[in-house]
């Protein structure tokens, strides 16, 4: 069974905490609320889904990299977590 569906109501709230900060800058947005205030929010939303993203990475590295008994199979997640990486990188 896949982490994700094991942490499923951790990563949820997660998610639904970060709905509602980017729902707050929308609203800020509309508002026109003072940037300052509305990039201190973007920044907040920003932190969020980094530290969503590094929850669900560091659960795929240990379920499907650091515990892949297979060596073959491990070095293909390897591949694709650098994979990743790159793309997170641009």
């Amino acid at each position: 069974m896949s982490h994700v569906v094991l942490n499923q109501s951790k990563l949820l709230a997660r998610t639904r905490r970060i709905s509602g900060q980017l729902a707050a800058v929308e609203k800020a947005i509309a508002e026109g609320v003072d940037c300052a205030a509305v990039l201190t929010q973007v920044a907040a939303v920003r932190g969020a889904v980094q530290g969503l993203l590094l929850e669900v990475l560091s659960e795929h590295l240990r379920e499907h990299v650091a515990n892949e008994p297979r060596a073959k199979l491990r070095e293909e997640e390897t591949a694709n977590v650098i994979s990743l990486f790159r793309t997170f990188m641009k």
